[in-house]
């Protein structure tokens, strides 16, 4: 009996073998729970203890690269939210697009625990984006804020998104203490920067905060500040209970996790609630916290910043903006967003045809996520079924897309961005064209139009004054009127321009760097609609067009853009077995052209001597033959060849 079971424990050895570490890692990482939820007194924390003047809800504001997720990785640290390791990287930078590309693209919310003078503070930090095309994800985190610290960077100074990002806050009514960072630089100027803060937003700079988050310096002087300077959330906890949605995003496990401000009342697990606007019921499964992960709680007060997971299935479901309540009782709806205006649009289309319906589930998921991003269906001849996406500039673009990519694994090819054009009737009617192909022909704008109109923005930039010269030289090639031009301090100057959006969302921003060796700043605000001689180019291949390749411009640019994209199609379509012709044209004019010789066969290959008459007869029998080939063959452009020639390096 003994020697049996010795036996079949041998036998299975090798199983026990593999068991054992999986075994030990879960019994490892069972009693590393338990260490943790020891160590983390926030674990153990009731929300109910804290009133609101023992809540603080702030957030960062700052130019792109200014030391914002730096920031909040010491603050996570001194809070004891994270562990101080040397491995603590832009920890609110959750995003893979974010850290390849060392922004923030998504604001993010984490709460934090911090005993100051003897009293125990929840302290809620919304982090945000710094880049032009996310100042929606900013005006949204600042909704859910009180005050907010304005980072400067004490080599760089004042940039154009600090401009941009200060007057957000200050037209929000928020408390701002300014911070001047990386005072342990070399090229730190404190000084200088202070100079500049006081006299560009009129703040007290006597008492200004000068820290280094990527050291440490001075840090621990943040929080004690926010405590003292900001102040408290309003609103009641005996009041009925009102919320505002001011962020969601999409689990797939338990369906949309959406975040809230509780601005009275309280919320509890098993609560009923439901939308002010959509009147949407719902059974509440999980409240809780951001620290710096979901940590569940079961109870949200006034004042309080977290999560709310009641069952939403739906990507389009939660309205952003819009009010919960407790059902049966009905509040005043609180005070949403402006929905944010789409400013660039491209249409966006599958490799393969076949995974329309993945990817349709797909952005439906992510626009969730980024609730600035307007959809459309389209179809087009050559690209097939597909989508008409409104951004809010062409980083926002470019993120959206590499988001798809790496999130859901989508094959996409994304079409040359437009901006939203306005066609004015005689009839005095609007229509707002997004898609060239909406665009009105000639007749059509000889009968019926009054006149065209095209969106302008107020272009701010920074810059040494040394390269004064090429910055001029640069807005003048985009069509731009300078509007403002003032001396920023000794050796910086602030231009405003008036330029058209079109020229801003190609390659100007590429431009500016490069003419400036990186120093330049740029930022803009929606500046209306002006009149505007716009016409459509249109891209004829054998004379049949391409609607995906169609594009409306300022006639003055038509020769430079018809002549360059004839020239960049000659080099990404293949060589077909009859002769391809390449044209731009508009209406009934053409404007450049080029010719793809056909791929011809040496049919004369066998004809050793004999007659010249025998050569001649195939030649021409083949050249008739290419002809009528001509005639009815199609130009198939595969979608790499789009790919390549949408890539503005091809």
């Amino acid at each position: 009996m003994h020697g049996l079971l010795l036996h079949r424990i041998i036998r299975h050895r090798p199983a026990f073998q593999v068991l054992r570490p999986a075994c030990q890692r879960f019994y490892s990482k069972k009693s590393s729970t338990e260490k943790l939820k020891a160590a983390d007194p926030a674990r153990n924390i009731d929300l109910e203890s804290f009133p609101a003047e023992n809540i603080r809800n702030f957030s960062i504001i700052a130019h792109i690269d200014h030391g914002k997720s730096t920031l909040a990785d010491r603050l996570l640290e001194l809070t004891k939210t994270i562990s101080a390791t040397s491995s603590n990287k832009q920890v609110l930078d959750k995003l893979k697009v974010e850290r390849e590309r060392g922004i923030t693209v998504k604001a993010q919310t984490v709460s934090m625990f911090y005993n100051y003078k003897g009293k125990d503070y929840l302290l809620n930090l919304i982090d945000t984006p710094g880049h032009v095309d996310f100042s929606y994800e900013v005006s949204r985190s600042l909704a859910a804020c009180q005050g907010t610290l304005l980072l400067v960077d004490a080599a760089q100074g004042i940039q154009a998104q600090t401009v941009a990002n200060f007057y957000l806050a200050f037209g929000e009514g928020l408390h701002i203490i300014p911070v001047l960072n990386k005072v342990d630089l070399p090229g730190a100027e404190p000084e200088r920067a202070m100079q500049q803060i006081q006299s560009a937003f009129e703040l007290d700079t006597s008492s200004i905060l000068k820290i280094s988050a990527k050291t440490g310096l001075n840090v621990d002087t943040v929080l004690p500040r926010i405590i003292e300077d900001i102040p408290p959330p309003p609103g009641s906890r005996d009041k009925p209970f009102r919320a505002l949605l001011f962020d969601s995003w999409y689990d797939q496990y338990v369906g949309v996790v959406c975040l809230v401000r509780v601005v009275d009342g309280k919320i509890r697990k098993g609560d009923k609630i439901a939308f002010v606007h959509s009147d949407s019921k719902y059974d509440v499964s999980e409240v809780g916290i951001m620290h710096p992960e979901q940590l569940p709680t079961g109870y949200l007060h006034a004042g309080q910043v977290g999560y709310v997971i009641c069952g939403m299935k739906s990507a389009s479901e939660a309205h952003v903006g819009d009010t919960f309540y407790h059902i049966g009782k009905p509040v005043e709806a609180l005070p949403g967003f402006q929905p944010a205006q789409s400013m660039v649009f491209a249409g966006i289309f599958p490799v393969d045809t076949n995974d329309f319906r993945r990817l349709d589930e797909s952005i439906t998921k992510l626009t969730l996520n980024d609730a600035s991003v307007s959809v459309h269906k389209e179809t087009s001849h050559a690209l097939g079924q597909g989508w008409r996406l409104g951004f809010l500039g062409t980083l926002h673009m470019d993120v959206f897309r590499q988001r798809l990519e790496n999130e859901y694994d989508a094959s996409i090819i994304v079409t040359q961005p437009t901006v939203p054009y306005r066609i004015i009737y005689r009839d005095k009617t609007t229509k707002i064209v997004r898609n060239p192909s909406d665009f009105p022909d000639a007749d059509e704008r000889a009968l019926k139009v009054a006149r065209l109109e095209e969106p302008m923005v107020l272009a701010t930039l920074i810059f040494p004054e040394d390269y004064m010269g090429k910055m001029i030289e640069l807005c003048g090639s985009r069509r731009g009127e300078q509007r403002e031009y003032v001396f920023v301090d000794e050796t910086r100057v602030m231009m405003k321009y008036m330029m058209p959006l079109a020229e801003v969302v190609t390659d100007f921003y590429d431009e500016l760097k490069s003419r400036s060796s990186g120093y330049a700043t740029f930022d803009y605000e929606d500046a209306g609609y002006e009149e505007s001689d716009l016409v459509k180019m249109t891209v004829l291949l054998n004379h049949k067009p391409v609607d995906a390749l169609s594009i409306i411009l300022h006639r003055s640019q038509v020769d430079v853009v018809g002549r360059d994209w004839v020239k960049r199609l000659k080099n990404v379509i293949q060589k077909q077995l009859f002769e391809v012709v390449i044209q731009t044209a508009l209406g009934h004019k053409i404007v450049a052209r080029e010719t793809i010789p056909a791929l011809r066969k040496n049919v004369t290959a066998k004809c050793y001597g004999g007659d010249v008459s025998r050569k001649m007869k195939l030649l021409q029998k083949q050249k008739e033959g290419k002809k009528r080939m001509k005639m009815i063959g199609n130009v198939e452009i595969p979608q790499k060849a789009f790919y390549d020639f949408l890539d503005k390096k091809s």
